[in-house]
């Protein structure tokens, strides 16, 4: 009896399913009434999706407005303009062909950025008016130079985390919806609530969709910006060499 009974449960959900999502998803119209062929229910609107989906879409929500936002900001902060503004280059070239180190240090202070940074670390020793070997020069230019290329490699790594919560987010709403559904099943097989069986159903499907939505566009942002990071990290680098080359000439014939 119990098998029969957990058998029509099954057949139950899986028509349920079938008659609920289907129509949505091939466009067609929703449920029909048997032996007329005439639409009961013109299609799914969005608030059912909504509804259906239950406390977890609103995590959802704020996760896809914290995906946006992060988008907007390294679309705004990875940029060779914020990295290595032109107008500095040119400002620290000048000064490094005259060796005036304090103006050039000067220039770093008034204009932070990743470049800024980078040859702070090096003018600082200098214009202290200590010796310095090209050697120590080097080592703080490398060492400040690794820690602003992971400054610049941290931020995708926002929307890594994301594509990997979302769908977790969305697979307890899967665990909970079925929870629900395998619930009413279980507290009276013979009297189970065909509209109780759809809604835990419907909530499994709608997290896990929306969670898989979250996640594959962070995913692909994700790897867009740390291509986009890893050209602006080659870029700092060879431009803080040709500096530094510069540098280490202005060195050799000054007395």
């Amino acid at each position: 009896m119990n098998r029969r009974h957990a058998r029509s449960g099954w057949r139950t959900i899986l028509l349920l399913t079938g008659h609920l999502i289907l129509p949505a998803v091939a466009g067609e119209p929703g449920i029909r009434e048997a032996g007329t062929g005439e639409p009961l229910v013109q299609g799914i609107p969005w608030r059912w999706y909504w509804e259906s989906g239950g406390w977890i879409l609103y995590v959802l929500l704020a996760f896809s407005i914290f995906t946006v936002a992060v988008i907007f900001y390294l679309f705004a902060v990875l940029r060779p303009g914020p990295v290595l503004p032109a107008s500095l280059r040119r400002e620290l070239e000048e000064k490094i062909r005259v060796g005036a180190w304090t103006e050039a240090l000067r220039a770093c202070v008034y204009r932070p950025c990743p470049l800024a940074a980078v040859f702070q670390a090096v003018l600082q020793p200098l214009e202290s008016s200590r010796t310095v070997t090209p050697v120590e020069l080097r080592e703080a230019l490398e060492s400040e130079g690794s820690r602003q290329a992971d400054a610049l490699q941290s931020p995708p790594q926002y929307l890594l985390d994301l594509a990997v919560i979302a769908p977790m987010v969305g697979f307890l709403g899967t665990v909970w919806g079925m929870m629900q559904a395998f619930g009413a099943i279980s507290l009276n097989v013979e009297h189970a609530q065909p509209v109780v069986l759809a809604n835990g159903v419907a909530q499994a499907l709608v997290t896990t969709v929306g969670g898989l939505m979250i996640a594959i566009p962070a995913m692909m942002f994700y790897a867009y910006f740390r291509r986009r990071a890893m050209r602006l990290i080659a870029r700092l680098e060879t431009v803080s060499d040709e500096l530094f080359a510069l540098l280490l000439t202005v060195l050799k014939t000054t007395p």
